[in-house]
């Protein structure tokens, strides 16, 4: 049945494609459906006014009657659709206007006829569609139709194909959830149905990768079905040229190489200081690197105390990688006695290729690359850092502080920004990669690599754009359920470039995709840099929860409020007290206390006070995390608070009770003490901010979901 449901579809493409048309007209689309059990009204293609009246009069009640043309896309615009039309007078009467219509509009369209179209019961409007996404390929989408659509823009969107659970997930993924379920004495949609509809175009559009656009618009949605109105089918007028891929077996071998070298060879190798072949030569030599260090420069035969070659060919020995500091003008000639070499890993520091419009001189390096099997980082990049292996590639300041976050970035100066940030917080990486152009290896390489690096235990990543966003999202799936992943997406506020004809082509702008279908690898996507960098910092040290319940213990009911505030924004839930519970904290507080949740000790309790109550909330198996917020007070100075808390977080530790803590300190300046005290002891603790420690905490819980540790969706 499935061959001969793809026949009848290739049959039919073949033939439009073979008129040269790239538009389906409405029978057209109408096979289609039929093949694919994708639900519309009843409908036949009348020729001529006699034809009209017969077919009209098969349908019980009032029909809908559309031009049908090749020339014409938006029958509406065009006049080319009258709705509810019943009786015969009345349909010649249509038929004659919509003719006249069309032809009015565009004089030289072909018109194949009429459809007289079912007229469908009234029920929803929502959108049901599939664009190609230049990141992400082929990419369905769902939301409220009709002329919602337009203005509220509440838009879900997944990878095609999906299956029945992914399809029903989209549903409740709209911000308008709720109105599928049925509002104000309305019944709820048959939910069923319209995933099916979903499921049944993101298989059309999987099977069929030249159909670019299909839009359902509206569906009408009843408590019994779901069914499209109108279905519009657009093809690609070319195809992408097929990426180069490599197995994961291949990606770690290379990177294997490439992240813990024996031996590099530096292209370019410079004594001259303010040369970056020498800052590159320094950062290796003095970062103490064990492996060979081989400089190449024609015009040196000693640099900082090394042998230099002529050429990389003259180098002894394997050499893993080979760093690249010389003008783009001479990278090609270089790349090639790479190639000779057999060195597996280039990197190219150079600027000067596509990101200042010479594309030509770029694609010749790949094209080097690939027939050399060498993988290229880079160019335009500040090099690279792989600590564990003490190694510095790179014309920026060393760093050598170990540690588990591994930390990328297409632009230098967010590079930069990384190192400082975990120079000032004393975070520890394993590793800081420029990726710049990114002519070859991209994120999903890196992924993949440190997916497996057991010196990693969270990695953040800075980008503008993916170059292949589903090779990403695969190697994002195969590394979330081990350890988190952050991405900070640049562009959020650019609008959508590809204002397509169909309603579905102009949602899908870049961001709302790179939203929906981020959240659907599981990866956590921070709204700024320095999110980023503090969640990258923050979710090594938290425990995973177990649970959803979360607990405010405040010194100060003025946090407290905002605390909750932050609970909620980050999707969190604040846990109900039962009853004992809630008398148990009571026996801890003074009177004009508040328990509850938040529960309020006042500023003026003593360090036990704090103690007893973190203890409680620690003791609790019904408490999942705990939120704290501390107020300064000579009662209960800040570094007093740190001690304590940390002391009963290392107690608990040891009986094997982990559960999430973090904190905001409200203080004079010596709450930044105390809360780098806690940070280092496993309690994630902010000065001057609500916000931050929730957020962080929220960042925890959405990996914990994607990692299926916790229940729900990411």
């Amino acid at each position: 049945m499935a061959d001969d449901r793809a026949l009848r579809v290739r049959t039919l493409l073949d033939s439009v494609r073979a008129e040269g048309r790239t538009a389906l007209t409405a029978p057209e689309g109408k096979v289609i459906a039929d093949a694919y059990g994708i639900a519309v009204p009843g409908e036949e293609l009348a020729t001529d006014v006699e034809e009209a009246v017969a077919y009209a009069a098969r349908f019980a009640g009032p029909v809908v009657m559309k031009i049908v043309s090749p020339d014409i896309l938006h029958k509406t615009d065009a006049g080319g659709v009258i709705v509810g039309v019943e009786g015969a007078a009345d349909v010649r009467a249509a038929f004659r206007t919509i003719v006249d219509n069309a032809r009015a509009y565009e004089a030289s369209a072909r018109i194949s006829g009429v459809q007289i179209q079912e007229l469908l019961p009234q029920g929803l409007e929502v959108i049901v569609g599939a664009v190609t996404d230049p990141t992400f390929g082929k990419v369905v989408a769902f939301g409220l139709g009709g002329v919602l659509v337009e203005v509220l823009k509440d838009v879900t969107f997944r990878l095609a194909p999906l299956d029945a659970d992914e399809a029903l997930s989209m549903l409740d993924s709209i911000r308008a959830a709720e109105i599928l379920r049925g509002v104000r004495g309305q019944a709820a949609v048959d939910r069923w149905a319209l995933a099916e509809q979903i499921r049944r175009v993101s298989q059309l559009v999987a099977d069929f990768p030249e159909i670019a656009e299909v839009d359902l618009n509206p569906v009408i949605a009843t408590p019994d079905s779901a069914v499209a109105a109108d279905i519009r089918v657009i093809l690609a007028e070319n195809q992408p040229p097929p990426r180069r891929t490599y197995t994961r077996e291949e990606i770690l071998t290379s990177m294997r190489r490439l992240m813990q070298p024996s031996s590099v060879a530096v292209i370019g190798a410079s004594n001259e200081p303010g040369k970056i072949g020498n800052s590159v030569m320094r950062n290796l030599v003095d970062g103490g690197f064990a492996g060979e260090i081989h400089p190449v420069n024609p015009k040196a035969d000693d640099i900082l105390g090394r042998k230099a070659y002529k050429s990389v060919t003259d180098v002894p020995g394997e050499v893993d990688v080979a760093v690249f500091a010389i003008p783009a003008k001479f990278v090609a000639s270089a790349l090639e006695e790479v190639g000779r070499k057999k060195i597996p890993n280039a990197v190219l520091i150079p600027s000067g290729f596509a990101e200042t419009g010479e594309h030509e001189l770029q694609a010749e390096i790949v094209a080097i690359a690939e027939r050399h099997g060498i993988r290229l980082l880079g160019p335009n990049i500040y090099g690279y850092y792989s600590t564990w292996h003490d190694l510095c590639a790179t014309f920026c300041t060393p760093y050598d502080v170990k540690g588990g976050v591994a930390l990328t970035s297409q632009s230098g100066g967010i590079g930069m920004a990384i190192l400082g940030f975990a120079r000032t917080t004393k975070t520890g990486v394993s590793a800081i990669v420029g990726l710049g152009n990114k002519s070859d290896l991209d994120e999903d390489d890196l992924l993949t690599w440190f997916g497996e690096d057991p010196h990693t235990e969270c990695i953040a990543m800075h980008l503008e754009d993916l170059k292949d966003g589903r090779a990403f999202v695969e190697a994002a799936r195969a590394t979330v359920p081990k350890k988190p992943v952050v991405v900070l997406k640049a562009g959020r506020t650019a609008a959508g470039a590809r204002a397509a004809g169909s309603h579905t082509g102009a949602l899908a702008g870049d961001d709302a995709v790179y939203d929906d279908i981020l959240r659907q690898a599981g990866v956590i996507r921070a709204p700024g840099l320095n999110d980023m960098l503090e969640y990258a910092r923050a979710l090594p040290v938290l425990p995973a929860p177990q649970g959803d319940n979360i607990v405010i213990i405040t010194g100060a009911g003025g946090s407290g409020v905002l605390l909750s505030d932050a609970v909620t924004d980050n999707g969190l839930t604040l846990m109900d007290i039962p009853p004992d519970l809630d008398e148990a904290f009571r026996t801890f507080i003074p009177p004009f206390g508040a328990a509850g949740n938040p529960v309020d000790i006042t500023g003026g309790e003593p360090p036990s006070t704090y103690e007893a109550t973190i203890r409680l909330g620690l003791e609790d198996p019904r408490i999942h995390a705990l939120v704290l917020g501390y107020w300064h007070t000579i009662v209960t100075p800040p570094m007093v608070f740190a001690e304590l808390t940390a002391r009963v977080v290392a107690e608990f530790r040891a009986r094997g009770i982990e559960k999430p803590v973090v904190a905001s300190l409200a203080g004079d300046v010596e709450v930044e003490e105390a809360c780098q005290y806690l940070y280092e002891r496993g309690v994630v603790a902010y000065p001057y901010t609500t916000e931050q420690p929730v957020a962080v905490l929220g960042a925890k819980y959405r990996w914990a979901r994607a990692a299926g540790l916790l229940g729900g969706g990411s």
